[in-house]
């Protein structure tokens, strides 16, 4: 079965993040939310003037954050239903992390790295699969599924 994890890391971080690791994490995430391949997902490691402009151009938002998440799935219950292309693969869509963003909210945090790169892969992932944080509801129930998965993440370590 076809499980694509594509993982890009800007030169500059390359060495700081490890590639086999961000699969793990993002395949017990998917397989904890009930996603079986085959599926596509990529995930982008890159510096913070990046991840601003796309928020900038895509959310309408100019101002600095550590995760964007661009879905492919249907993700309000008014949309058409997703379908499946062809070859029967689940493009579920890109995650973009500030590695820089993610170093300065581990040292804000008290925590490691490692431990704040999970917990935005995770966060990353839950975007793409139809979490939202915009109303209260939806965060407490996004942010508690979050801690689920980092608690499982981070106890395989």
């Amino acid at each position: 079965m076809l499980e694509e994890i594509g993982i890009s890391v800007e030169e500059k971080f390359r060495g700081l993040v490890d590639e086999s690791w961000v699969r793990e994490i993002t395949q017990q995430g998917l397989k904890a939310e009930g996603i079986i391949p085959p599926y596509e997902v990529s995930l982008v490691f890159t510096d913070s003037e990046t991840v601003r402009r796309l928020n900038r151009d895509y959310r309408g938002v100019d101002a600095p954050t550590d995760v964007i998440a661009f879905h492919m799935l249907s993700q309000k219950e008014t949309s058409p239903p997703f379908v499946l292309p062809p070859d029967g693969v689940t493009r579920l869509g890109e995650v973009i992390i500030s590695y820089p963003q993610a170093v300065e909210q581990a040292k804000e945090q008290g925590h490691s790295v490692e431990q704040e790169l999970a917990l935005l892969i995770i966060h990353g992932i839950l975007h793409l699969l139809g979490y939202d944080h915009e109303q209260p509801e939806e965060e407490a129930k996004m942010r508690a599924r979050e801690k689920e998965l980092l608690a499982r993440a981070t106890s395989r370590r």
